[in-house]
């Protein structure tokens, strides 16, 4: 256990208080939302997601006979448009085959085995097919993004080698495994990473800022 870890969360619930995310009516939505959300700002995501939804094809039937050029469009908002279609049908089509389109299936599998199945998916990388995992599957694993790189080196506590795994360690190795406070943790510092410690960091304002040895203005980076 690293004790810094449980501090840096309390504070940052204190500060900003529960974010209720992933928001999604299910954990299909919560899949194309993960994939979608590649490079792209959530609020264009959810009016990509709204279009499935006001055309009736946010499911896996209806994706799968959907025309490609026609998905392309309806997921425009959230950019990339013809590769995320592309990601969502290779996505559909992999779920169908290999469980019959059933997400109960494919979550029966233990993290692991999870994880492996879901990176062998066309457009599926590490940080997607942990947030299908953690936000869709409800397993604990912790989500690494470009916000918790940031906070985490500036908290003093980046690991030696900067690499996915390696940042992921330091909390699924620094925390007691529980889904709803990793799902919490992840959300809480992708609010504080968009809102305080930006590129160019809002020290003044940060609830963190009292274990925090990066100095204000020092760098941007």
């Amino acid at each position: 256990m690293n004790p810094r870890l449980p501090d840096i969360y309390e504070r940052l619930l204190n500060c900003y208080g529960p974010q209720h995310w992933w928001p999604g009516d299910s954990p299909f939505e919560v899949i194309i939302g993960a994939i979608l959300t590649q490079s792209a700002a959530w609020g264009n995501v959810e009016k990509a997601i709204g279009n499935l939804k006001s055309a009736q094809v946010l499911s896996v039937d209806a994706l799968r006979r959907l025309p490609a050029e026609t998905l392309a469009r309806l997921v425009y908002p959230a950019g990339y448009y013809n590769a995320k279609a592309r990601k969502i049908n290779a996505f559909v089509e992999w779920l169908w085959e290999g469980y019959d389109g059933d997400l109960d299936r494919l979550f029966e599998l233990d993290v692991a085995a999870l994880r492996r199945e879901l990176l062998s998916v066309y457009g599926v990388g590490e940080e997607t097919a942990d947030s299908i995992i953690l936000y869709a599957g409800y397993k604990p694993v912790f989500v690494i993004d470009a916000y918790t790189r940031r906070i985490v080196s500036r908290l003093g506590l980046a690991p030696r080698v900067s690499t996915y795994s390696a940042y992921q360690d330091l909390f699924m190795q620094g925390l007691e495994p529980d889904v709803a406070m990793f799902n919490e943790y992840h959300a809480l510092l992708v609010r504080h990473g968009k809102d305080v410690c930006r590129k160019s960091p809002r020290c003044q304002p940060c609830c963190l800022s009292a274990v925090c040895p990066f100095p204000e203005g020092l760098r941007s980076g």
